[in-house]
């Protein structure tokens, strides 16, 4: 590991220059003790490349600046660890290394990115938190970036529910940008993470977010766009995620409101459209498996207790009574969920207090 950070870290040489040193040598360390005669040979490094190499390996602490990042709760990964995510290995222009705070996303689990405007409006804020709630209740993480607005909503929605989330950030994971974050800065770690391929102490600039999108993205399945104006950087995250051939949702607005100019162009260009927050997630689950029926998406749709009280029931009424004597739920807590039921058209009152399960 200390010597894939020290590789991340030399002054001049990117990503690319990284994938020219990679596919001649096989990991960081061989590049490190590597004879500066063979760098010669190596396709797409020049001279002030192998000066860079060469000063960096005589200045560079390989254990202390190890430390520095452990002594800052701050974790590493690069290529070569099994840590970094399989989703960023497969994007094109994949970064080399992750800094991070807290944890990676679980391989395991779905996950969608919650983007928009920063200047959102009350109702794009609602669409965002309620979206992240509901994520969240599926057992889905959520993708943002921190950025004030649709980014913090579903932060906060996905916090609110007791969910995981992860902000990608265009600084260095030692930094809260911006600073009225604070709070979700200090929180998300404890159940998700911060990421960033940038080294810490790295000041967020406005050259550095377009690119952070594509991390975002990547390590989403699917994009959800809320609100954008016309040149918002949220679209540049959906281009990225149609790049990686991640699916995009868009939620539609009035078409002389400047904040919905970005989503109804998304939609114009064929992204899906986000009606609520129920058929987005049984779209999607039609795009990631075609061969799936009603039933998958109606199992996709209930959280925990919602799918314990539809399995009892039958196509033949059963009481609530019976409900009350077969669950541990209070009657209040069933009565709740068979109201949920019935509004999305899974559950019917046949006669006062008994119900039938719809298909």
């Amino acid at each position: 590991m200390k010597y894939a950070l020290w590789l991340a870290n030399i002054p001049g040489i990117g990503n690319q220059k990284i994938r020219y040193l990679l596919q001649e040598c096989q990991n960081a360390q061989e590049i490190y003790y590597l004879e500066e005669r063979y760098f010669e040979k190596i396709y797409g490094i020049d001279d002030e490349d192998i000066k860079r190499i060469v000063t960096s390996r005589r200045i560079w602490n390989l254990d202390a600046e190890l430390w520095k990042l452990g002594e800052h709760g701050i974790h590493f990964a690069s290529w070569e660890q099994k840590e970094f995510p399989d989703k960023l290995r497969k994007i094109p222009s994949a970064p080399y290394a992750l800094y991070y705070k807290g944890k990676l996303p679980d391989p395991k689990r779905k996950a969608v990115a919650i983007v928009g405007a920063r200047g959102r409006s009350e109702y794009g804020c609602s669409v965002a938190r309620e979206l992240a709630q509901k994520l969240v209740d599926n057992g889905i993480d959520v993708i943002s970036g921190m950025a004030r607005g649709i980014d913090a909503d579903g932060h906060v929605g996905a916090l609110d529910a007791g969910g995981e989330t992860y902000a990608v950030l265009g600084c260095g994971v030692d930094i809260c940008y911006p600073a009225q974050n604070r709070f979700l800065y200090e929180k998300i770690p404890q159940k998700g993470g911060l990421i960033s391929e940038y080294p810490p102490h790295t000041a967020a600039k406005a050259t550095l977010f377009p690119a952070r999108n594509r991390i975002i993205s990547g390590l989403s399945d699917c994009v959800v766009v809320v609100e954008a104006r016309e040149k918002s950087g949220s679209l540049i995250t959906a281009d990225y995620a149609i790049e990686q051939g991640k699916d995009v949702f868009a939620v539609p607005g009035r078409v002389k409101d400047s904040l919905s100019r970005g989503c109804n162009r998304l939609i114009h260009e064929g992204a899906g459209i986000f009606l609520d927050t129920e058929t987005f997630l049984a779209d999607w689950l039609l795009l990631q498996n075609p061969e799936a029926g009603q039933m998958d998406f109606k199992d996709f749709l209930l959280n925990q207790d919602e799918k314990q009280i539809y399995e009892y029931l039958d196509f033949t009424p059963v009481g609530i009574g019976t409900l009350v004597e077969k669950t541990s739920l209070r009657l209040d807590e069933i009565l709740d969920i068979l109201d949920k039921l019935t509004q999305k058209g899974m559950a019917k009152e046949i006669i006062p207090n008994y119900y039938v399960r719809l298909n």
